[in-house]
């Protein structure tokens, strides 16, 4: 017994040697001191923020990530929404927070107010989201940490819109947004 109880004390004492430098090393991030954010390797993070308070990630326009926006009406009631992306993928759900070039999530508006987050292309918007008169629909790019895509200081995103009028839905045909990676209203 007494041999049992050495080994468990020496093997304690190498896993707290090799262990506690390590866990010292991960507290350097800036996050566990003084809550300072320690530079991205990905564009750069602008004091400038979007109309919901998120700040901007500044990227070169070259390889930047682009949405385009197209809205169509469904015929069982309410709007399909389809984006098409170019240098973007939708994070899977549960993504940690690491911002990677090109990923992330869309935060989808009607008029400004946001109405869902999107780790998709496509959405259902329900009629009772949109009442009679015209709408502008925008989809918005995020990293992973919840800054904002940007190209020359504006947000990447793409904005269509549309019109609904009494019980039906217009237009007949497809309502698309730009797709250039600073557009938008």
């Amino acid at each position: 017994m007494p041999r049992t109880s050495w080994t468990r004390r020496t093997l304690a004492a190498l896993a707290a040697g090799v262990l506690l430098p390590l866990g010292a090393a991960g507290c350097a991030t800036g996050h566990a001191h003084g809550g300072t954010v320690s530079p991205s390797p990905v564009g750069k993070v602008l004091d400038d923020t979007d109309g919901t308070g998120r700040h901007l990630r500044e990227v070169d326009k070259k390889g930047a990530p682009e949405v385009g926006v197209e809205v169509t009406p469904d015929s069982g009631g309410g709007w399909d929404v389809r984006l098409t992306f170019r240098h973007f993928h939708c994070s899977a759900p549960g993504a940690g927070s690491t911002v990677v070039t090109g990923r992330g999530l869309v935060h989808l508006f009607v008029d400004g107010r946001r109405i869902a987050r999107l780790r998709s292309a496509a959405y259902h918007l329900p009629d009772g989201l949109v009442p009679h008169g015209t709408h502008h629909v925008t989809a918005r790019l995020y990293a992973d940490d919840g800054t904002v895509w940007a190209v020359h200081g504006k947000p990447v995103q793409s904005t269509a819109d549309i019109t609904v009028s009494g019980a039906e839905t217009a237009p007949a045909q497809p309502t698309s947004g730009t797709a250039t990676p600073f557009a938008g209203k």
